[in-house]
């Protein structure tokens, strides 16, 4: 992949992030765990809907973060600190995916994790139960399509439409130009539509 210079809208490191990398870099692991404790829940959720396992969700998020402090020299503050991890674990689920042959996983794989993979969809307790069983089918049909999809389209929904990153976000954390992502996403979406469309009647209000 093509080595390009992040985009000047994303947000440099803040001082305090700053200072807790400088503390790690003299040795502080405490440093570093409060590091973790701020970013894992968002790591674990993009390598959870990357991979569609929890397993191997997990595995990947821990590898991310040996990773980043293996490679904490190289991180300058040019970039959000997050958009760095970001970078990494994209790269650690993307190597894992080429690692095996991917296939859609059977919801009773991900269905008992899905309050802890949807980190941006807090579990509504005025359900019915009805509903709620239409929301799982929905939830079901989703993971199974993204599974299905190449990963580069797969990379560009989970960041940008699934965990709500911005264009500019996504480009410095794939280090592709900016149009480049916008394509892509435009691309990616007709490809899950085209998934999902046996399944259209999930979606429709």
């Amino acid at each position: 992949m093509s080595q390009v210079s992040p985009p000047t809208l994303v947000s440099p490191a803040t001082d305090t992030t700053m200072r807790l990398l400088e503390r790690c870099r003299r040795g502080d692991t405490t440093a570093f765990d409060e590091i973790v404790a701020q970013h894992q829940n968002r790591i674990y959720n993009l390598c959870y809907w990357m991979l569609s396992d929890p397993e191997e969700a997990a595995d990947a998020a821990q590898d991310a973060f040996v990773r980043a402090y293996r490679s904490l020299d190289h991180f300058r503050g040019d970039c959000a600190f997050g958009t760095w991890l970001h970078r990494i674990a994209v790269n650690v689920c993307l190597d894992a995916t080429r690692r095996r042959k991917r296939a859609a996983v059977p919801f009773s794989t991900i269905e008992g994790d899905e309050d802890q993979s949807r980190e941006q969809e807090p579990a509504d307790t005025a359900h019915t139960p009805a509903e709620q069983a239409d929301r799982q089918e929905r939830h079901r049909a989703l993971y199974e399509a993204l599974a299905a999809l190449s990963e580069n389209h797969r990379t560009v929904l989970v960041l940008l439409d699934i965990q709500g990153h911005s264009y500019e976000e996504a480009a410095a954390s794939l280090e592709l130009p900016l149009g480049t992502v916008k394509s892509r996403l435009n691309r990616a979406r007709l490809a899950l539509r085209d998934k999902l469309e046996p399944k259209r009647e999930l979606f429709q209000d």
